[in-house]
């Protein structure tokens, strides 16, 4: 069975042993990548029945000044019997996730579009629905109307700035017609929402629909294809107890 040895100056390294591991440590391996350019990364091959590799057999890069001493490690796969051995595992990988539950004392608030309200109010509807529904108070829900799409933009990041909320709802819809307007205004919506959370540091959730026509707004707006509305609140949700919670 082959096993690779991967040297490197960053620090980390990765060991596919597929059987039980071993560390050892090598003062001749060591001393040959005791200055291997930072980013660099060598590979060591060698059968699981053979000694480690000696210094005479190992071509080293050649020194460059100014970059630190490589930590050299060296991998060895066998498993005798039932026995293995080990050194210490990695610490566990942290993963940080925002709840559904935790919305107390979470406030929101939601800037829609008056522009095409046949389709935004339901929007608006299936948002506070979900707020209701994950037991967020009303009185910690905002609504703010603006003429259009292209004002979403400007109100969201105000309102994120305010430090007021923990997360912003952006609902509209952008209808295609027979002009370039529709390009314009769609493009110019999902650009200036995702500038207003990165400017203002509060998630700005982008809940403008972009339809081909009126019936795929529909079918979005609490149809048959369900309401983009709710699914952009409980994004604002998630993402508000992630920054509250998590990453505070």
């Amino acid at each position: 069975m082959e096993l690779c040895t991967t040297y490197s100056n960053r620090g980390s390294f990765i060991f596919p042993a597929p059987t039980a591991t071993k560390y050892l440590t090598s003062s001749s391996v060591f001393q040959k990548y005791n200055h291997l350019p930072c980013g660099k990364t060598t590979h060591l091959c060698f059968s699981s029945s053979s000694s480690l590799p000696s210094s005479s057999s190992i071509s080293a890069p050649q020194p460059q000044q100014g970059f630190g001493n490589a930590r050299a490690l060296t991998t060895v796969g066998r498993r005798q019997g039932n026995s293995s051995s080990s050194l210490e595992a990695p610490e566990a990988v942290k993963h940080h996730i925002g709840s559904i539950s935790q919305t107390e004392g979470l406030r929101f608030a939601v800037v829609v579009a008056r522009f095409n309200e046949i389709v935004t109010r339901p929007l608006l509807e299936g948002a506070i629905g979900t707020f209701r529904r994950y037991s967020v108070s009303e009185e910690d829900v905002d609504v703010v109307w603006v003429p259009g799409v292209f004002e979403i933009c400007l109100t969201a990041e105000r309102l994120g700035r305010s430090g007021n909320y923990n997360a912003v709802v952006c609902i509209g819809a952008v209808v295609r017609g027979d002009t370039s307007h529709y390009d314009a205004v769609a493009n110019s919506a999902a650009s200036g929402v995702m500038s207003a959370g990165l400017n203002s540091g509060v998630p700005c959730i982008f809940g403008v629909l972009t339809c081909d026509d009126m019936n795929q707004a529909l079918d979005r707006s609490g149809g048959k294809v369900g309401n983009k509305g709710a699914e952009a609140a409980l994004t604002a949700i998630e993402m508000a107890t992630l920054f509250e919670h998590q990453l505070k």
